[in-house]
């Protein structure tokens, strides 16, 4: 009896012990049931603060309902299907974009995003950021990283597999990684590397046409809308907060916040926000671009940056019926924008490297000069477009920018012709180099003498530091140090057999340098550098090659580049007493983080006495298979004068001109 009393307790106590196991799950699912309903509906009350309810709009769904998960139900019924407002990505054409949409690239891309495998800056390795993402990964040193992750460039590869493939499982993982980082990523001081103004407005903008490519999924739920919105409405508060004038910072802060806008006039503030973006842009263009055309900062890469930062509201304004905004002298300054690629590039399409530019690939910009040829209705764009197929030629083959001191000759508009392109110009700020008086020079589809560029911008403080000394550009130094900005155009004449440029930068408190450059029957260079003031030391003028082989002749004073194939330069300085030759250490940087030796040297005298002044007179000879016999028999420096005596091929040939 008594084991029997004993086998009942246990059994007794074993449903005791399982109703209460029962109970105890059952409470603590209710509890998180509870929780997530109550953080939900915090986030939902909060959406409706933001939204203007008595907007005929809203005001359709929201009379007579007191259930706010009823109205975000309506409302994400109502985003699905509106047609109110247009956009460049339009959802009711999809189905055009099935299996032509994405490229081996975006796929190879959107699938490492599945696996949170993801890109921050571009030049590093993609990154598994962890199956509970950190958005905060720092895999390297440099924080340009981070600050990229956070700017998802990968969710445009995500979406466009979307609707290349239809496959739904690329939509579902980015509402969740929407989710996910909104969470993880409020605007505090903890969250810093994600809040950056400039992240904030490049997502403003980018995030309109996710939400274009996703909306239509099932799995853009109402938890996914609540998110987005409060997300939008807190970017766009964020950005009327920040306002980086002068810089291109400014143009991304207030496009995100245009682009939030027009794309959501239902939030409340939606009309004052897109007021001050249109505000701020109308007034940048005045402050930041100069009458000749050109971005201030310098630099290639952010003039076309700001090309398109200023360019795509006004398109979507226009989209919207609202582009009166923009005055019309706001499009006649873009369209002079538009030409200084055209003035400044290479014959090849590249870019020049002065300051924090790259030099990019070959015909880069055909696709630009197409759609700006379309809308400025351009026949010498089309001409680049089209590589000449079409369209008609510019006008010109020299071009001066002399407010932002940049300027151009070349032989013709065909991809192997000779080409000088030289900077003087005023400080651009941290994306420009203290380089006045430097130039790049290109032949025969070959970029013979190269700006160093940039190397990188954050993580190798050094290796920056390197690339932005004066004495690594093809200028002139004191005691190899560095100069200051202190342009001056003293000179420009082009004509049909010989263009001349003469330039000034007061490079130093007591020396300044004038650099006069002949482009000779279109075929060759004559220098002349000239180091005036009362300033004494070593007195450098320094010149870098392309990577390769190079022949050092000092008996003559030369050095000629070797490649087996193409074309080559030949440099050559006028014999004087005192004067060295010098080999330097040089380096280029075609790609961020990326760099490689190449040929560098200098001519250098001493400047002993206040009152004189050291002259250089170089050849720069770009030549095909064999050297032609050019040289100096001849220089006279008169007082505003200069006079130059060639020979070649047996033929002299003066040059000169007045200096004022």
């Amino acid at each position: 009896m008594i084991l029997i009393r004993k086998y009942k307790e246990r059994v007794y106590n074993r449903k005791i012990l399982l109703v209460f196991t029962v109970l105890l799950f059952l409470f603590t699912v209710s509890i998180h049931t509870y929780a997530k309903s109550a953080y939900d509906i915090d986030e939902i009350n909060k959406l409706i603060s933001h939204l203007n309810t008595d907007s005929p709009e809203i005001r359709q769904f929201k009379s007579g309902s007191t259930n706010p998960e009823k109205f975000i139900e309506k409302l994400l019924e109502y985003y699905k299907t509106r047609t109110s407002v247009k956009h460049f990505v339009n959802p009711d054409f999809r189905t055009q974009f099935v299996g032509n949409y994405a490229d081996s690239s975006d796929f190879m891309i959107a699938n490492n995003a599945l696996n949170h495998i993801f890109i921050g800056q571009r030049a590093y390795p993609p990154h598994f950021c962890g199956d509970d993402i950190n958005w905060n990964s720092r895999p390297v040193a440099d924080n340009e990283w981070v600050w990229q992750l956070n700017r998802m460039y990968f969710w445009s590869s995500v979406a466009k597999v979307y609707w290349h493939t239809g496959d739904e499982k690329y939509a579902k993982e980015w509402c969740y990684q929407f989710i996910d980082w909104t969470k993880k990523n409020p605007n505090d001081k903890n969250h810093k590397y994600a809040w950056r103004s400039i992240e904030a407005g490049i997502r403003g903008h980018s995030w309109m046409s996710l939400y274009q490519h996703f909306i239509g999924s099932p799995h853009f739920s109402s938890e996914v809308l609540v998110a987005f919105l409060n997300s939008c409405y807190d970017h766009a508060e964020f950005l009327m907060t920040k306002y980086r004038s002068g810089s291109n910072w400014g143009l991304m802060e207030a496009e995100g916040m245009a682009f939030i806008a027009i794309t959501f006039p239902e939030f409340k503030d939606a009309e004052k926000w897109k007021t001050e973006a249109f505000k701020r842009l109308n007034n940048e263009i005045n402050i930041q671009v100069y009458p000749d055309g050109h971005q201030l900062e310098l630099a290639m890469g952010y003039h076309l940056g700001c090309i398109n930062w200023f360019l795509r509201t006004y398109h979507l304004a226009k989209l919207n019926g609202i582009e009166d905004a923009f005055p019309e002298s706001y499009l006649e300054k873009i369209q002079k924008m538009c030409e200084v690629p055209m003035k400044l590039c290479l014959p090849n399409g590249t870019n020049v490297q002065f300051g924090d530019a790259w030099a990019g690939k070959p015909g880069q910009h055909k696709e630009r000069f197409k759609e700006w040829a379309d809308f400025f209705n351009r026949e010498d764009f089309l001409f680049l477009a089209t590589g000449g197929l079409e369209g008609v030629k510019p006008d010109s083959t020299a071009y001066m920018l002399p407010f932002s001191g940049l300027y151009s000759m070349r032989s013709g508009w065909n991809s192997d012709a000779v080409c000088l392109v030289l900077k003087c110009g005023p400080d651009g700020g941290g994306h420009s180099q203290p380089d006045n008086g430097t130039f790049d020079v290109y032949a025969g589809g070959r970029n013979l003498m190269p700006d160093a560029g940039s190397y990188i911008y954050s993580g190798d403080s050094e290796g920056r530091r390197w690339f932005r000394q004066t004495k690594v550009h093809q200028t002139l130094t004191l005691n190899g140090e560095n100069t200051v900005y202190a342009p001056k155009l003293v000179l420009w004449k082009s004509g049909k057999k010989t263009d001349v440029l003469v330039v000034e930068n007061h490079s130093y408190e007591s020396l300044k340098h004038r650099r006069s450059v002949f482009f000779v029957d279109k075929k060759y260079f004559v220098v002349v550098d000239e180091a005036i003031g009362n300033a004494t030391g070593d007195v450098d003028i320094h010149f870098q090659f392309a990577p390769g082989d190079v022949i050092f002749n000092r008996a003559e004073f030369s050095v000629k580049s070797e490649f087996e194939d193409g074309w080559n330069i030949y440099v050559k300085s006028q014999k004087q007493p005192g004067m060295k030759l010098k080999e330097e250490e040089g380096r280029v940087s075609f790609e961020y983080t990326k760099k490689e030796p190449r040929p560098a040297f200098c001519y250098s005298l001493k400047k002993e006495k206040e009152a004189t002044v050291v002259r250089f007179v170089t050849l720069v000879v770009p030549y095909q298979s064999k050297l032609p016999e050019i040289d100096i028999l001849g220089f006279n420096a008169k007082q505003n004068q200069l006079e130059i005596t060639l020979v070649e091929n047996g033929v002299r040939n003066q040059i000169g001109c007045e200096i004022f």
